[in-house]
């Protein structure tokens, strides 16, 4: 029996295909905890996977608001960070939306704009890269925004009693090759508020975030962070975002120091802002 060479094309393309299928719905898709199969994550002594180095978000357009979006004036359009609920917005009650909307309108107020703190999970996002130098018992991370940083704590310690922190209190554990962040005790200053994005999504006093930081390649890393707050929110709310570690030769961490621009403020009517920063 002859068989032509396009008979032969074809079966090899369909068996290749079934493969393909076979292994994608085998391995393709990670459980969650775990990096995705077949990639090779970089790993520290302990054989945890190692999270060091200077990352940043690139997409600007998520510290401007964390909701799908238009663009509008200083805020990228973009399609949002919350992977749930599926509608990508935040399940605010209907006693808390008069306060995002008297956020929004006074937008300007961005607490960010004067220099303040950002807050979990907002910190992770703005545009702003940031260092994470790593221990088997605690993970360092250096923010180039005005000096923040944070201490994530993985000796098995308890949240402090009786003192809270603008941007919380870490302490996490490993679960599989991601390292889960439990980051409670914040403050919620009515003078120093922090809001999730520069269009005043908010939180109250009753915040509460579970991060999960999972290396996925050499040079990316995904971020997830579930809100929860019980006094402004029907329910918890999760939001996604991609990290990438910077290549460039002899990259680092700079400063950005809010008080630098003093003069700018000044000249644009903007001296207010300066009088609050001083007096905290």
């Amino acid at each position: 029996m002859r068989v032509s060479v396009t008979t032969l094309s074809i079966v090899a393309l369909s068996v290749a295909a079934f493969f393909c299928v076979a292994v994608l719905t085998a391995g393709g898709q990670a459980a969650r905890g775990q990096a995705p199969a077949g990639s090779a994550i970089p790993r520290a002594a302990d054989g945890k996977p190692d999270l060091s180095g200077i990352w940043q978000v690139l997409d600007n357009s998520l510290d401007g608001n964390i909701e799908t979006h238009s663009a509008s004036y200083g805020v990228h359009a973009g399609q949002g960070a919350i992977v749930d609920p599926p509608d990508g917005k935040i399940p605010y009650l209907a006693s808390a939306l008069a306060k995002r909307q008297e956020n929004y309108k006074n937008r300007a107020k961005d607490p960010v704009a004067y220099c303040f703190k950002p807050g979990v999970p907002r910190i992770t996002y703005l545009p702003f890269p940031f260092q994470i130098t790593q221990t088997p018992k605690m993970i360092q991370v250096t923010y180039e925004f005005v000096h923040n940083y944070r201490s994530i704590y993985i000796n098995g310690s308890e949240h402090l009693p009786g003192i809270d922190f603008f941007n919380g209190d870490s302490r996490a554990r490993w679960e599989g090759d991601t390292l889960l962040v439990d980051v409670a005790d914040f403050n919620d200053d009515p003078g120093h508020p922090t809001w999730f994005d520069s269009t005043g999504n908010y939180h109250s006093d009753a915040l509460h975030v579970v991060e999960r930081w999972t290396r996925t390649g050499q040079d990316t890393m995904g971020y997830e962070a579930t809100i929860e707050d019980a006094k402004c929110c029907s329910r918890p709310w999760t939001i996604e975002v991609l990290l990438y570690r910077h290549q460039e030769k002899n990259f680092r961490i700079m400063e950005y120091e809010c008080q630098m621009f003093k003069e700018k403020l000044g000249r644009e009517g903007k001296g207010n802002n300066l009088r609050v920063v001083e007096n905290n």
